[in-house]
């Protein structure tokens, strides 16, 4: 006789493993099966171990920084087979971490890949046994997306490897222009390596405010990277120095290693959903109601398998929705929102709420607050560098509907706005904030001069 649980999980990451505890926690008898790591991308293989190699990488130039404060060091050297040791045994750690919550929250834990094999039962690859489920809830999330084959395609590395080289690329070539390749260049860049980003669109990007790709741009290249814009690679060869990248716009890049961070797709495939009959949408990803429930009443799915907010937090919040709304009685529905977010860059980015161009074609009035400065440090580090800060306001109302950071701590910083914007925080609220002195983040209390305005049907006309 098969195992009978109420909910069976595919995938451990971090919206499963919190769907998980919570639904135990709530009484329900909960197996949940992983066939990789338990963790999930963002611990195992994502933002956690990027963070990593992003303090990492920063070490460079605060040794360069130090000069101007005073201090004398050594010409610093740099240990990549260290780093990245050193990575592995805190992800290690992490990993026991979440098998010791799924324990003592009582889940039962499977290494396997699970398989629907129909709508109420699945099978665990690793042994061959079926489980009987009453609920279940797919939390595979996304896998990187290479995109069609070319030739070369061999040599081609994704983010999922470039946590596991075995040296430092003294060239490396990124395609890309989202999160993931713009971070990684910061991090190759900061440790040493000749980096070149190579994007298809115009800029950087693609979906933030103009400014804040223009200034990320500016500060990237400042720093020594390279950055194609409007081409792609169209061929790799081998060559007895390295590899010869062939792009579009007809130039040609010699380098040790070719990363591609071109997005990443709904990890679905071989999940037996057509068999269970769970509709997906035109993109790949699980088509999912307000309380994340698939096509199959009784089958759920969370995180980036589905085709809303590819966020760790997102997912663990969709996950701990699904528990509350299936086996604790309280309908949960996410709000997708006003969700801060941070690009990792050097300098980093975080951005919530609005654009200025969203802002335009939606609201019949905007006021556009900005201001770009000296961090403080740089004063004495002779660093050229500018942090840019930019509030867009609605107009008729005065709500700021849009922040959005470029400099050091943006992250941290974004965090903190967020729960003003998500308050309905209005500019004058910003206003009579007294400012915390000497900080970068007093600019978003202080700017009181538009920067511009905008009338939905008429031109902009600065004030």
């Amino acid at each position: 006789m098969p195992q009978e649980v109420d909910l069976f999980v595919i995938g451990a990451g971090s919206g499963g493993v919190r769907a998980s505890r919570i639904a135990s926690g709530y009484g329900a008898k909960v197996m949940v099966a992983e066939e990789y790591r338990y963790g999930g991308t963002c611990v195992i293989r994502g933002c956690v171990p990027k963070k990593l190699l992003v303090y990492a990488s920063r070490f460079a130039e605060e040794f360069e920084d130090a000069a101007g404060f005073g201090w004398t060091l050594d010409k610093p050297s740099f240990d990549w087979t260290k780093l990245i040791a050193n990575k592995d045994k805190e992800i290690d750690r992490l990993e026991k971490a979440y098998m010791s919550t799924l324990e003592r929250a009582k889940v039962a834990t499977v290494r396997s890949r699970a398989v629907i094999v129909d709508p109420h039962t699945v099978r665990l690859e690793a042994t061959g046994e079926t489980v009987k489920a009453k609920h279940i809830l797919i939390a595979t999330g996304g896998t990187p997306s290479l995109g069609k084959e070319i030739e070369g395609y061999e040599h081609i590395i994704s983010s999922n490897e470039a946590f596991h080289l075995t040296e430092l690329p003294k060239r490396i070539l990124i395609q890309g222009g989202g999160y993931i390749a713009v971070e990684f260049a910061g991090i190759f860049n900061g440790l040493g390596s000749d980096v070149t980003l190579v994007y298809r669109g115009d800029n950087i990007l693609r979906g933030f405010d103009e400014d804040v790709r223009s200034h990320l741009r500016g500060e990237m290249e400042k720093r020594g990277i390279k950055i194609v814009t409007k081409a792609i690679v169209e061929g790799i060869e081998k060559v007895d120095h390295g590899l010869c990248v062939m792009l579009s716009d007809h130039a040609d890049v010699v380098v040790d290693k070719v990363m591609f961070a071109t997005g990443r797709r709904p990890n679905v495939a071989g999940l037996g959903l057509e068999v269970a009959g769970v509709k997906l949408d035109k993109k790949g990803a699980i088509e999912v109601n307000e309380f994340s429930q698939t096509s199959v009443p009784h089958i759920y799915a969370v995180g980036d398998v589905t085709d809303r907010i590819a966020l760790t937090p997102v997912a663990i919040r969709e996950g701990h929705a699904f528990a509350d709304t299936v086996f604790g009685g309280k309908p949960t529905r996410i709000d997708h929102r006003d969700v801060p977010t941070a690009v990792f860059s050097e300098p980093e980015c975080g951005v919530i709420g609005l654009t200025e161009a969203e802002a335009c074609e939606r609201l019949a009035k905007v006021d556009i607050y900005k201001s770009s400065f000296r961090p403080m440090k740089a004063t004495l580090s002779g660093r050229d560098t500018r942090t840019f800060m930019k509030l867009v306001v609605d107009g008729e109302n005065g709500r700021v509907v849009g922040c959005h950071i470029v400099g050091p701590d943006a992250g941290e910083m974004i965090q903190l706005v967020g729960i003003a914007v998500k308050m309905k925080a209005t500019k004058a609220d910003f206003d009579a904030t007294m400012a915390v002195h000497p900080t970068a983040a007093e600019e978003l209390v202080t700017m009181r001069e538009k920067a511009s305005s905008h009338v939905r049907g008429a031109a902009a006309a600065a004030e």
